[in-house]
């Protein structure tokens, strides 16, 4: 039976690759991945949704199975002028360069585009994740050490 880490490990795969749809059969489980284009209202082009079904080969041997997380579009809302800064993995939040260190950002602190405001460790990489707008820090929605699903809110930030 795979793990969900296992399955989250081919959904990752599968989303940074150009594959369209993909199949993997392991000890009796069978998984089916597929990508989906949504349409976007604006006229502009959104990311691929990965997919996931599972389908036990043999039904005793799988007890349970995760559904994959269905992606937080990232967003800048007009009418309060905030922006989300989203993960652009699954993985997990870490805070702070090393557990002993002070946090990146906390709420109320400014930052730039190019500041770098948590890490998201994935498959034992350390992924600096930047803030992407000049700003203040409204927000911070994650706790350090906690899993993040690919899409999930992580900082509100008031552009400046």
């Amino acid at each position: 039976m795979l793990k969900v880490q296992e399955i989250k490990e081919l959904i990752r795969a599968m989303d940074q690759s150009s594959l369209d749809e993909m199949k993997f059969e392991q000890e009796g489980t069978k998984i089916v991945l597929k990508k989906q284009v949504a349409e976007a209202t604006t006229g502009q082009a959104t990311a691929p949704t990965p997919v996931t079904e599972v389908k036990p080969a043999a039904p005793a041997k799988v007890e349970a199975a995760e559904q994959a997380p269905k992606p937080v579009a990232k967003e800048t809302k007009e009418e309060s002028n905030l922006h989300t800064i989203t993960s652009p993995m699954v993985g997990t939040f870490y805070s702070s360069p090393s557990p002993d260190a002070d946090a990146y950002v906390k709420t109320g602190d400014s930052v730039e585009e190019e500041t770098v405001v948590c890490i998201v460790e994935a498959m034992k990489l350390m992924n600096e994740i930047e803030a992407e707008v000049t700003g203040k820090v409204v927000e911070v929605l994650a706790q350090n050490g906690e899993l993040v699903e690919y899409g999930q809110p992580l900082f509100v930030v008031e552009p400046s």
